[in-house]
């Protein structure tokens, strides 16, 4: 599974963004302390350092230098105890076990020592390792060694450095914490604020706008996304208007022009050729067919059917049952238990349409039913020629037929799959077409499983 760094959602995004930015301050406040501090320690344990090593230069020069005692002496330990001691000799000492280098340290007193106007030679720095002293530590800092060559002559102080940044980190770490909690709850708080009535408003806008009930959004969240949430519900309201005028208007027309056609057939009752009078009321019935389909096409979505949840396994054998009673080649393949929430009504017309073109143009429709992934397929499959891309890609656009690579008996008004994809993606769901593997063409009607 391919990692996403960077979140989708609002609050997401911005508890990170601000996460990662508060990282980056912190990071930068602590290099800038971490190099205060050293600065610190360099200062005060170089400025001590030279300050003993020109101490005892004046006093080796007045010969007042104290003459060193052995190291077994009880007097010797105690002194070392209360100060640094002060070393110097013909020749550089030697470099104690387990010291480490301490190149800043040097170059600093080195630099001190020149502005002191010290001629001061060969300038090396060590610190000593950490040594338990009667099951404890030493006092907090380091012990460090620093060695300078004056006038020929070896000077070595040892003295202690302040405690290292580890309490500074420690401090850092809390601090960020406390920064985490006192900013991104906040954030978290007032993103979600601001999200969740986007989430709301992403809900109804995915939602079947020919819906004409739909109650408005709840003007909720800060005042940019309240406005919008007002704008879209005014939106709605006029899509709603529009649509209950066209249906309206469509029923005035259906009402118009069928008075008319049924009127027009009753008098075409009354012509004596019967060659011409069966033409004739073939015609009047073909009108009257399409303008049916106009207006099914039309009214798709409309209405007052309220939802239920349909098994489709008991809906597609009561259909198949049906078209076997009316002489028709319609069976049954594959039938898994699924169950959808949909129009029953809508739902049937829409499967009737795609049954009534595989009987028309193949034959013979085989009716089945197929779970995949969180969706239930309903498949129409007939043993027609099949088609090509471009025919599949605007088959289901109005007034569009197939009959150039059919069969050319004749057939409706090539309005049967517009009517059934407006259907299904009114239940939420979809119309596809493909030719199958064994040939002919397969529709599918893909719902969301209940």
């Amino acid at each position: 599974m391919r990692f996403r760094l960077w979140p989708k959602s609002l609050i997401g995004q911005l508890v990170f963004a601000v996460a990662v930015m508060l990282f980056v301050a912190q990071a930068v406040n602590f290099a800038l302390l971490a190099r205060g501090m050293k600065q610190q320690m360099l200062a005060h344990g170089g400025g001590m350092t030279v300050a003993r090593i020109i101490d005892a230069v004046d006093r080796y020069e007045r010969g007042l230098i104290e003459p060193q005692r052995q190291r077994g002496d009880p007097r010797e330990r105690r002194r070392q105890r209360r100060e640094p001691r002060v070393w110097t000799g013909d020749a550089a000492p030697p470099v104690p076990p387990g010291a480490s280098a301490m190149p800043e340290l040097s170059d600093y007193v080195a630099t001190l020592l020149g502005d002191a106007n010290v001629d001061a030679r060969d300038v090396k720095a060590w610190v000593l390792p950490q040594r338990p002293r009667f099951g404890r530590t030493e006092l907090p800092g380091r012990t460090a060694i620093v060695v300078a060559e004056v006038g020929g002559r070896y000077y070595a102080v040892r003295g202690r450095l302040p405690a290292s940044g580890n309490r500074l980190q420690g401090f850092l770490v809390w601090q960020t914490l406390v920064l985490y909690l006192l900013l991104l709850i906040p954030i978290m708080i007032i993103a979600w604020r601001a999200a969740a009535p986007l989430r709301d408003l992403t809900r109804a806008a995915r939602s079947n706008p020919a819906v004409r009930d739909a109650i408005p959004i709840d003007e909720e969240g800060p005042s940019d996304v309240r406005d919008l949430i007002r704008a879209f519900n005014a939106y709605r309201a006029r899509i709603a208007t529009m649509l209950a005028d066209k249906d309206r208007m469509l029923g005035a027309v259906g009402h118009d022009l069928r008075t008319p056609l049924a009127s027009l057939r009753v008098r075409v009752e009354g012509v004596e050729d019967d060659r011409l009078r069966d033409k004739m009321i073939a015609s009047i019935d073909e009108m009257t067919a399409m303008l049916t389909d106009i207006l099914a096409l039309a009214r798709t979505g409309a209405g007052n059917e309220v939802q239920e949840r349909i098994e489709l396994s008991a809906l597609v054998c009561e259909l198949a049952e049906d078209y076997v009673e009316q002489g028709k080649n319609v069976a049954v393949d594959n039938v898994v238990q699924a169950a959808v929430v949909a129009r029953p009504m809508l739902l049937r017309r829409a499967l009737r349409n795609l049954i009534d073109n595989g009987v028309t143009y193949g034959s013979r429709a085989r009716l089945s039913v197929r779970l995949v992934a969180d969706q239930a397929q309903v498949v129409v499959a007939d043993d027609g020629p099949g088609l090509t891309d471009e025919q599949i890609r605007a088959l289901v656009e109005p007034f569009a037929r197939g009959e150039q690579s059919r069969n050319r008996a004749t057939g409706g008004a090539g309005l049967g799959l517009s009517i059934a994809r407006e259907i299904a993606a009114g239940e939420g769901g979809a119309l596809s077409l493909a030719n199958g593997a064994q040939g002919g063409l397969e529709a599918v009607i893909a719902l969301p499983i209940a």
